[in-house]
């Protein structure tokens, strides 16, 4: 019998601090070589400093801003009769979820000039105030699913 893929999310334990496997997920995201602990360090670090400037608990700026940044729709590749359409396709929770999570970092990344934890800090206040490039991605993503509706026939 093959293996079920489905099942890896087991393996996960809790976060430490907040006992949040989303909060896991997205150490793991932002882990590099391995260096679990740095990533955590770098992960606690970001929502106390983004706690402290917005005033709310550090788990609520964490979900608040993932919240924000969760794409509903999303479009994907189409081959039909020799031409490719873009097709809108609506996102389920946990995609949502990866996707958030990969934007929110991802963002992060890409700032440049100061260290991880403090530009991490920087999106999740951005992406908590709606604002901030995670957000604009998704705005993008929504827009791009907008345009390209009347494709919404060819969804798989």
């Amino acid at each position: 019998m093959p293996r079920s893929y489905k099942s890896t999310a087991v393996y996960l334990k809790p976060d430490v601090r907040f006992g949040s496997m989303v909060a896991t997920k997205f150490i793991n995201k932002i882990m590099q070589d391995g260096k679990k602990s740095v990533a955590e360090a770098i992960f606690y670090e970001a929502c106390d400093l983004a706690a402290k400037k917005l005033e709310i608990p550090p788990e609520e700026v964490f979900v608040k801003a993932l919240e924000n940044v969760k794409p509903a729709v999303e479009v994907r590749s189409k081959r039909v009769g020799g031409a490719n359409y873009q097709v809108p396709r609506e996102v389920s929770p946990k995609r949502a979820q990866t996707l958030g999570i990969r934007w929110i970092v991802d963002n992060a990344r890409k700032k440049k000039g100061m260290p991880m934890a403090r530009r991490l800090s920087a999106e999740l206040v951005d992406a908590c105030n709606n604002t901030g490039a995670s957000v604009q991605w998704k705005e993008n993503v929504h827009k791009m699913a907008e345009a390209n509706r009347a494709y919404s026939h060819f969804a798989f």
